[in-house]
């Protein structure tokens, strides 16, 4: 019996690999043609910044920008530097080319590649995202079962008003709101960073201090979307579990309430926590675009922020097809997180 379940398992992880070929050909392609078509490129900035030194030298502060051309010559090099001189379809299958074999290009900010852009920011959205996990999940199982156990008693309802007020609140809103009453007017919290200038300077105890003390509202930004749905979804899935036949069958028969509660119906109110599990792989790894912009928290999110903004292609592209992976890795992560904890699911 395990050696077939074993057997079934196998061919079941074989078959969601060999599918996460086409869909992530088809979510690179969607992106990449649409990164195409987006105006603002590298050749466009570059013909603004020429247009404004030009403005400003030859027409001075007060007049208008001039409009500058650049010639078919040095156009024809640009495009052919960008690689914007083949077809969109050569162009995507050369891209997809050099993404399997790990090259993501290079950045037209930054000048670097962008590999490198995103190993350099990546241990940041590591910490912050395997903080957000444990907390979530180590917050909002047991406060799920106690709004379960104690459903419509003070307890549930005073937890259920903040958790709605916090559901209510986007997390980057509520970082800018503690940026303004706790770093500029009381002046308890730094006002952004990871740590601080003079970091490399301190303690051991000193360091762990300060990136704690940077940690404090960001973390609290993370949590409050997060934690919101999790406590609630906890808590419905164990009133359901408790109301089910089985479990009113055992209580019946002298099962104490407890036992009920921890040993029969628990294990079947985590699956729908289960099936949520893999797409945090994505959110650990990527972290929050808009929560790292407000904090100036140098990720993997302000990166990709600053990308958009800079029409950096290849960036922009490179966060994507990671968190894409991450995404069909994480969607596999979590069927088989479900039937880990659910002996129900077959692999057929």
């Amino acid at each position: 019996m395990a050696s077939s379940r074993a057997h079934a398992l196998r061919n079941y992880v074989i078959r969601r690999l060999m599918l996460m070929v086409p869909t992530f050909i088809g979510i690179t392609l969607v992106t990449f043609l649409l990164c195409q078509f987006v105006p603002g490129g590298p050749i466009d900035q570059l013909k603004l910044r020429m247009a404004g030194e030009g403005g400003e030298k030859g027409l001075g502060s007060s007049a208008t920008r001039v409009q500058f051309n650049i010639p078919d010559e040095q156009m024809a090099i640009l495009k052919a530097y960008y690689g914007f001189d083949k077809p969109i379809v050569m162009r995507y299958f050369s891209w997809l080319g050099k993404i399997v074999r790990l090259d993501l290009g290079d950045s037209f900010r930054f000048s670097q590649p962008v590999l490198t852009l995103i190993k350099d920011r990546l241990p940041v959205s590591l910490f912050y995202g395997i903080l957000t996990t444990l907390f979530t999940y180590g917050i909002c199982i047991p406060l799920g079962i106690v709004k379960a156990i104690k459903h419509r008693t003070l307890i549930d309802n005073t937890t259920s008003t903040f958790i709605f007020i916090g559901y209510a609140i986007p997390g980057y809103a509520l970082g800018a709101l503690l940026l303004v009453l706790f770093s500029v007017k009381y002046h308890w919290f730094p006002l952004g960073g990871f740590v601080s200038e003079d970091f490399t300077t301190l303690t051991t105890f000193g360091k762990v201090k300060d990136v704690c003390w940077h940690a404090i509202l960001p973390l609290i930004s993370y949590l409050i979307g997060s934690f919101a749905v999790m406590t609630m979804l906890m808590k419905n899935s164990l009133m359901e579990t408790m109301s089910a036949d089985y479990v009113v069958t055992a209580l019946a028969k002298g099962l104490t309430w407890k036992r009920a509660v921890f040993v029969h119906a628990l294990r079947n109110s985590l699956i729908p926590l289960a099936t949520s599990f893999g797409s945090l792989l994505g959110i650990i790894l990527t972290g929050s675009l808009l929560i790292e912009r407000v904090f100036n928290i140098r990720g993997v999110g302000l990166l990709d922020f600053e990308a958009i903004q800079a029409r950096d292609y290849p960036v922009v592209l490179g966060i994507i097809v990671i968190g894409s992976l991450l995404m069909l890795v994480g969607n596999l992560l979590s069927d088989l997180t479900v039937a880990a904890v659910d002996p129900r699911v077959r692999f057929e």
